[in-house]
């Protein structure tokens, strides 16, 4: 059988180098299902995140019948990776599809799917079931019996009508961040600063840039006049102002989604930029609020393969206890980590470089948040 041989082949590349109880299992591709074992090999390897998906899963299985949703689905495909007999080998990852289709629409057909769009959903939808846990298990402890309230300690249940502080599940522990959006009016110099919080970092590209030169324009000062004038509560009239984001609470994971489709008006279409963007194995953050460089490592890049948006596939590469893998479905290979710069892009417009970098993964170095 291939796979099995190219199981063998990865076994005889790492050799005595095969990481202790680590498993390389690719992903059975179930009709352009590429998007989804892309961003899956990505947060696999996302090791607080499959840590704590796999406690979540063992003290699940504890409590007998859990309603299956996409967490508990997800949470059964790790677990059945991790505790394959076999170092190597493929996997289909079929329940886990037929949920993700189930629970959204979007994902339904066999079109070419959007990664970015399905981290996004992911992640969100695994928050939200985790919220709705936490909320269900405080509602049972609230409607206990007056002893078992005494047990459990004074109820701090808010009066009506105040909202409750979100609950920080561990996905939003590894991935969230907080942005700042500063806007400072030209008059009265008065700054107004919201916060918002974020899975993932969406950048413009331009081409021959790097992620660094992205974060910056990310951050940079925009002039806001004319028709875009601010309404400043001090002076309680539009003014010209200055308005900057700037990122205020780095997350533990940085979740980095390059804009590489672009809608282009005359066109009436969305067109792929495969334009150079370098993104480095270490990357520092300096334009944060606190002005405190936040250092982070590459661990994980989703690639989009193919010169349009419509088509296409998607690969992952992914850092494994400083090995380099590419996944793509089923197969797994080790590569050198100087292949990974071929995934920058192209600084022609019309080269046949079309396997670029589409969302990076980066894990903060300054530990565990």
């Amino acid at each position: 059988m291939v796979m099995g041989a190219a199981g063998s082949k990865l076994e005889k590349a790492l050799g005595d180098q095969f990481p202790e109880g680590e498993r390389y299992f690719g992903l059975e591709n179930f009709g352009n299902t590429c998007y989804c074992n892309s961003v899956l090999q990505a947060l696999y390897f996302c090791i607080p995140f499959r840590e704590q998906l796999l406690d979540y899963y063992s003290n699940t299985k504890n409590l007998g019948d859990v309603e299956e949703n996409l967490l508990t689905c997800l949470a059964d495909l790790f677990s059945q990776i991790s505790s394959q007999k076999k170092k190597t080998g493929v996997i289909a990852p079929k329940r886990f599809v037929q949920r993700v289709k189930k629970q959204n629409e979007y994902f339904r057909s066999y079109m070419h799917q959007d990664a970015h769009e399905f981290l996004n959903f992911l992640l969100n939808e695994l928050a939200d079931i985790l919220q709705k846990e936490s909320d269900a298990a405080k509602d049972s402890i609230e409607t206990s019996s007056p002893s078992e309230k005494l047990a459990n300690g004074p109820n701090h249940s808010l009066p009506n009508g105040v909202p409750k502080e979100p609950l920080l599940t561990w996905v939003h522990k590894n991935f969230q961040g907080i942005l700042t959006n500063e806007t400072r009016c030209l008059r009265c110099e008065t700054v107004t600063a919201r916060d918002e919080t974020f899975l993932d970092l969406s950048l413009d590209i331009e081409q021959n840039s790097s992620i660094t030169s992205c974060l910056k324009n990310f951050s940079s000062t925009e002039t806001l006049n004319a028709e875009d004038k601010f309404f400043c509560d001090k002076c309680c009239s539009l003014q010209e102002a200055q308005k900057r984001m700037k990122i205020k609470k780095p997350p533990h994971i940085l979740v980095i989604h390059l804009k590489r489709f672009k809608y282009v008006e005359q066109l009436g279409r969305y067109k792929k930029l495969s334009y150079r963007v370098v993104f480095p194995m270490e990357l520092k953050l300096n334009n944060t609020v606190e002005d405190i460089d936040s250092e982070y490592s590459l661990f994980a890049v989703v690639v989009h393969v193919g010169s349009g948006p419509n088509h296409g596939h998607y690969v992952s590469l992914v850092k494994s206890h400083n090995h380099w893998l590419l996944f793509d479905d089923e197969n797994v290979e080790m590569i050198d980590e100087s292949m990974v710069q071929t995934f920058f892009g192209s600084s022609q417009e019309y080269s046949g470089n079309t396997d670029n970098g589409y969302i990076l993964f980066y894990e903060s170095l300054g530990g565990k948040s």
